[in-house]
Parts: C-alpha cells; structure tokens; sequence
C-alpha cells in the first residue's frame, strides 16, 4: 500500500482518523450540531422551560419571552381599565335616567296642584265676602221688608268684594263718558245724542274687568252718535271755523 499524501483533503482525513485510532476529530460545525440536538430533547423533556435564545438579537423582528409578557400584561391593564369606565359610564347613564325620571313625575305633579289649588288664596279670602251676604240677607228676612238695610249690607259686600279682586290684579275697566275704543269696549248699541261727541260711551250693560295687564272680559256699552240733522249743522260749523282760520 502506497503512503498517503498528507496535503490531499482525503488523504488528510485518512492520516486524521490513523492518527487518531479510528476516530473522526470533531469539527465546529458538527458540536454546534450536537448542542442544538441537546437543547431540542431538553425542550420537549421540560415544555415549561425558557426556549433557547442564543444566537437571537433584540430590535430584528424577535421578541423575547419577558417582552412579550410586558406588552401581553400592559394589553390586560388596558383592557381592564376600558372596562371598568365603561361600568362607570353605564353606572351614570343609569342614575342620570333615574333622575330624570323622579324630575318629570315631580313637575308633572306640582303642575297638577297648581291648576287644581292656584287660587286657593282667592277662594279662601271670598269665603269671608259670602259669609257677609249671607248675615245681610239673613238680616233683611228678620227685619220684616227692611230693604234700606239689606241694601246697605250688599253694598258693603260689593265694596269688600272689590277690594279683594283689586288686591289680586283684577282692575275694573272706566267706560261712562269714555270715548269708546274697540280694545277695552264691546258695542252692543247706539244711542243718538247731541250733548256728546260722536262715538262716545253712554251707558254701559257689563263692566268690564282685566287682569293685571291681561283683558278678561270687554265692557259692554252703549255709543252715542249724532242725531240726523246734527251731523249737517257740525259739518257747516266746522266749515266756518276753518273759514275764520
């Protein structure tokens, strides 16, 4: 048998493996081989372990486990914390609607009362003017006729009766004598009369009576107007005093 050339690369693993009794001298490539078999069995024998992290570098798309747990850990707090404003939120729509509620029930109410009592101060006051007619009426039965009297009582109603009305707004309208004017006054009909200027009123049917600033009712009256051949001598009139002018 030729000697082997040590510089042929077949010749140098042959010298290698005479040189060392029949065994091949591990190379760099075949221990790093060796290491990840290693770490490959250890994992699946401990599924819980950390897996092998050498060779991985930070910032080139690889996350570490711990990293990983810190952003899945900062997720949950924010998830939690969205939670529990919405709770909130939900808790204070809640409460918002309940009052709401109480609030439309109460006014409903205090409307209620004010339409049935709002002039309970009135009522009570006129309580004591229908008690006064009602001694002047009883009086005049007593007396036998004596109407002198009872007039005198209803009288004193009438004016106890105003005064109770003028307290609470009611003012009564002045018509007599008054030139008539369609806001205040209802005509119901004319009366032919020379000693008064056309359209004034010279009797009134019906008083009439606002409240504070509000018409209740119109008066109702009478309007003068001027006889037939009045008319003719205020236009000649007239025509003369402008002449003198």
């Amino acid at each position: 048998m030729s000697p082997r050339n040590p510089d042929d690369p077949e010749g140098r693993e042959a010298f290698e493996e005479e040189a060392s009794g029949g065994t091949l001298a591990p190379s760099a490539e075949l221990e790093e081989a060796l290491r990840e078999a290693s770490e490959a069995v250890e994992g699946h024998r401990h599924p819980h372990a950390q897996p092998p992290t050498r060779g991985m570098k930070v910032g080139e798309g690889v996350k570490l486990p711990s990293e990983e747990n810190r952003e899945l850990r900062a997720e949950n707090e924010q998830l939690k914390a969205e939670l529990e404003a919405a709770k909130n939120a939900q808790d204070r729509l809640v409460r918002l609607t309940a009052d709401f509620d109480n609030f439309r029930r109460r006014n409903l109410k205090e409307r209620e009362e004010a339409h049935r009592y709002g002039n309970e101060n009135l009522v009570k006051e006129l309580l004591g003017t229908v008690d006064n007619l009602e001694r002047a009426i009883e009086h005049a039965r007593r007396s036998g006729g004596d109407f002198e009297g009872m007039l005198q009582g209803v009288e004193l109603v009438q004016r106890e009766l105003g005064g109770i009305l003028g307290k609470h707004g009611v003012i009564r309208i002045e018509a007599s004598g008054e030139p008539f004017d369609p806001g205040v006054h209802e005509a119901v009909a004319q009366q032919e009369d020379g000693s008064v200027p056309a359209n004034t009123v010279v009797q009134v049917y019906q008083p009439g009576y606002r409240l504070w600033d509000r018409l209740l009712r119109p008066a109702r009256v009478v309007v003068s107007k001027l006889p037939d051949g009045a008319s003719g001598q205020m236009a000649v009139k007239r025509d003369a005093e402008g002449a003198e002018e």
